[in-house]
């Protein structure tokens, strides 16, 4: 059973389904399963040095051979090099966090790469529309990892409203309930983090999976105190002592974990200080918070990496409370479109021809 929408044919993929480029998550290992299972898989780039981008793109083409993207920070002062190796290899899709700028978008529509920005309010989708995106994806503040205070439920009609591209909805999707009322409302798809997390080809250590299973609806809290900005989390025994300590401390902590991505990467000090004011013009950010940047990415590989839910973060969305199970991608997708399309054909027979006389 197929859904056609805007998203399957702008991409050519079966379903109009997403999985976002989570950092530490979306590996070549889940985005290839999504894009076997008719959906599309985005690798999350803004954790990988470019040559772990180039194994990335190449492990992930031995592994399926149909369309899938590649998520970049379109602030990082490589970003035209990876735009280069998308269009090289031939990838399908070019998808950004922050809006790319317009050259960037014109490079990769010239190559034929589909661009899709996250936007977070209707004036930013009809920024990159005006600049030629392809599509974007809207998440609400149900949404897990960087977030606004907007629900999906009014954020969403309010981009339909304001853009003519297809837009995909995320922030609180988890089964086919959701995609049908996202395609209700106008949207084009849905894409969804959490609930990608919680399969069985995702890379999270059983451990940590177990323990987002194990919370209920209440169990995620918005936190600026990791790196500055929102973000919704897994509520730990960290993240309360983070919500309690003082600025100083907060700083001293991520001036040390700056000093761990450095080493991680293999960036040089000069790099870190340019991406650093990037950020502080794309995100009107203080020096305090481009500092905390750090810890967003090295406290969430501590838990989704290595297991250490003690000494991490768990970026997680609301769903994370009605999620209960552990299936392969395959079954998911199925299972999300059989559904989607049962309660649409449902709705359907609502409507009722009106009586002649």
């Amino acid at each position: 059973m197929r859904l056609r929408t805007p998203l399957t044919e702008l991409i050519g993929i079966e379903h109009p389904v997403v999985q976002t480029g989570m950092g530490w998550v979306a590996g070549p290992r889940l985005v290839a399963a999504t894009a076997n299972a008719g959906g599309l898989g985005i690798l999350a780039s803004a954790t990988m040095t470019y040559d772990e981008l180039v194994a990335a793109v190449a492990k992930t083409k031995s592994l399926t051979s149909r369309p899938f993207g590649v998520n970049i920070r379109a602030d990082a002062t490589d970003a035209l090099e990876r735009i280069e190796l998308l269009i090289s290899e031939q990838v399908a899709v070019a998808s950004f966090a922050l809006a790319p700028k317009k050259e960037l978008i014109a490079r990769l529509k010239d190559a034929g790469v589909v661009v899709i920005p996250s936007i977070g309010a209707a004036k930013h989708a009809v920024k990159v529309a005006s600049w030629g995106a392809d599509a974007v994806i809207v998440q609400g503040g149900e949404g897990g990892g960087h977030t606004g205070p907007v629900a999906t439920t009014l954020l969403l009609p309010s981009v339909l409203d304001a853009v003519d591209i297809p837009v995909v909805a995320a922030g609180g999707f988890f089964d086919g309930r959701g995609l049908a009322a996202a395609l209700s409302y106008g949207a084009a798809g849905v894409a969804m983090g959490t609930r990608f997390l919680l399969t069985q080809e995702s890379t999270v250590p059983d451990a940590v999976k177990a323990e987002y299973l194990a919370r209920g609806l209440g169990d995620t809290v918005v936190s600026a105190k990791v790196d500055g900005v929102p973000h919704r989390m897994l509520n730990t025994d960290l993240v309360e002592r983070l919500e309690h300590s003082g600025g100083w401390r907060g700083l001293s902590a991520a001036v040390g974990n700056a000093a761990k991505f450095k080493s991680m990467t293999g960036m040089k000090w000069s790099a870190l200080v340019r991406d650093g004011l990037a950020m502080r013009r794309g995100k009107d950010l203080t020096w305090s918070q481009v500092v905390m940047a750090a810890n967003s990415a090295m406290l969430t590989k501590a838990a989704l990496v290595e297991g250490r839910t003690d000494a991490g973060i768990l970026p997680a969305g609301q769903v994370t409370g009605i999620i209960s199970d552990l299936p392969t991608v395959a079954d998911l997708i199925a299972e999300i479109v059989s559904d989607a399309a049962s309660r649409i054909a449902s709705v359907n027979s609502l409507v009722v021809e009106p009586a002649t006389s």
